[in-house]
């Protein structure tokens, strides 16, 4: 993916000159991230039916472990709701793509809709949630329809017990197929941030490039003051150990995610390295995992400032009850944004298609600074699990506090030969970016 990555920076270059020099030839462009969003818009539906069925069961299993669990899953839910407000309330303030008008017709488009849904009502609203068939919201790509098939196909699952785990793994494997070939779709990504940058930048000139900088400045900002003072105050609390102790003790850790730009990578790494702080392993063993899939601040920061960026670049901002509604359903598909190259970005074009359907083309706009923000995304999310991880032991008193400040103090060294040799235990889940 290192090649990639550069493609894709070349690309933003390349796609910027052109919009600056040739801005006519630039408009002309947009066809090409039209037809990159289009390929993440049908991997939509498929990616949030699998990893809402398969995270419905990781939930299952960490109950099952009884206090640890539901702590956890308690635990997650908070902080995954309390970084969406956070991305919401800096979205709010920064306004970032305010004057860009990157689609006037799309205003229309939306005016429409919101007096076509007004006069419908929530009988309306409702019955759309509701398919025809288990399988028309796949051909249909209504997202919320296949969000409601997801949490019936999981619950069910999970009420089947042990009749129901062959399906699970067939699921699971079906998943991995999806993620493949997403992984295939992205490697089009430099070609669709080409196109979309050069048309947007043609069309706005230097603006466009303004109201990046601000989204992608004030989305780095907003993580690291979310570590730094949301983390850090609740690491202090609850296991009296300082952040910044606890991120030097981790910084191998993120400069391996930087280099990967997934915090996957650091996996297991992240499972021996809580043991060795003094986190017991009955509760690293169930925390991490779950975590990877349910924990995901960065991620959740990055939904809801994206989102608003895209309505508000198009003329078209969102209203307060728009953002709500925006903000339960990320709480919900946020924990199928799962460790694979554009399953952020599938989750972000699920959001705007569940909402505002006129607003998924301005996916591909974002789709320029996206790599440059998902090692923000990585490090938050992998900082909020190694917090979660030191908190939840600490608050069911399974964490040696005397050995952390011994470790963190560097008088007891990890050792890298001894305690990485071994694999970590299966996750429940896949882990997230």
């Amino acid at each position: 993916m290192h090649y990639l990555y550069l493609a894709v920076i070349a690309a933003v270059v390349l796609g910027i000159v052109v919009g600056l020099v040739f801005p006519d030839f630039g408009k002309s462009l947009d066809w090409l991230g039209t037809g990159f969003v289009n390929l993440i818009k049908m991997m939509i539906s498929p990616i949030i039916f699998c990893t809402i069925v398969l995270g419905i069961g990781s939930v299952a299993k960490a109950a099952k472990v009884g206090k640890v669990g539901l702590m956890a899953i308690g635990y997650f839910l908070v902080m995954s709701t309390f970084a969406l407000a956070i991305g919401l309330i800096v979205g709010n303030i920064l306004h970032p793509g305010a004057g860009l008008q990157l689609d006037p017709s799309s205003i229309e488009k939306a005016q429409e809709q919101a007096t076509k849904g007004s006069s419908e009502g929530t009988t309306d609203f409702v019955l759309g949630i509701i398919p025809t068939s288990l399988v028309s919201s796949f051909t249909e790509g209504s997202v919320l329809q296949t969000l409601l098939v997801a949490l019936l196909a999981g619950f069910a699952l999970q009420k089947m017990g042990d009749a129901g785990k062959p399906i699970l793994r067939g699921i699971e494997h079906i998943q991995k197929l999806v993620f493949r070939i997403l992984a295939m779709i992205m490697w089009a990504a430099p070609v669709g941030a080409f196109g979309a940058i050069a048309a947007v930048v043609g069309a706005t000139g230097w603006s466009a490039l303004k109201s990046l900088a601000v989204v992608m400045v004030g989305f780095y900002v907003t993580c690291a003051l979310f570590v730094a003072i949301v983390l850090g105050a609740i690491l202090w609390l609850g296991a009296r150990i300082n952040i910044f102790s606890l991120l030097r003790y981790l910084a191998r850790e993120f400069l391996l995610i930087v280099s990967t730009s997934s915090s996957e990578s650091a996996l297991p790494r992240l499972i021996a390295k809580m043991e060795h702080l003094g986190v017991s392993k009955p509760v690293v063993g169930i925390t991490v995992p779950t975590g990877y899939s349910f924990n995901l601040d960065g991620t959740a920061i990055y939904l809801t400032m994206a989102t608003l960026f895209i309505a508000t670049a198009q003329g078209a901002p969102l209203s307060v009850g728009e953002q709500i509604s925006l903000l339960v359903f990320m709480i919900i598909a946020s924990k199928g944004a799962a460790g694979v190259s554009g399953a952020g970005l599938a989750t972000l074009a699920g959001g705007l298609q569940s909402h505002r359907p006129d607003l998924v083309g301005g996916v591909g706009f974002i789709l320029g600074i996206d790599r440059f923000m998902s090692e923000a995304r990585a490090v938050t999310n992998f900082a909020g699990n190694a917090v979660a991880t030191v908190v939840l032991g600490a608050w069911i008193k399974e964490f040696d506090r005397d050995k952390a400040r011994r470790v963190l103090g560097g008088q007891d060294p990890f050792d890298e030969s001894t305690q990485l040799d071994r694999k970590p235990e299966p996750e429940p889940a896949q882990a997230a970016v």
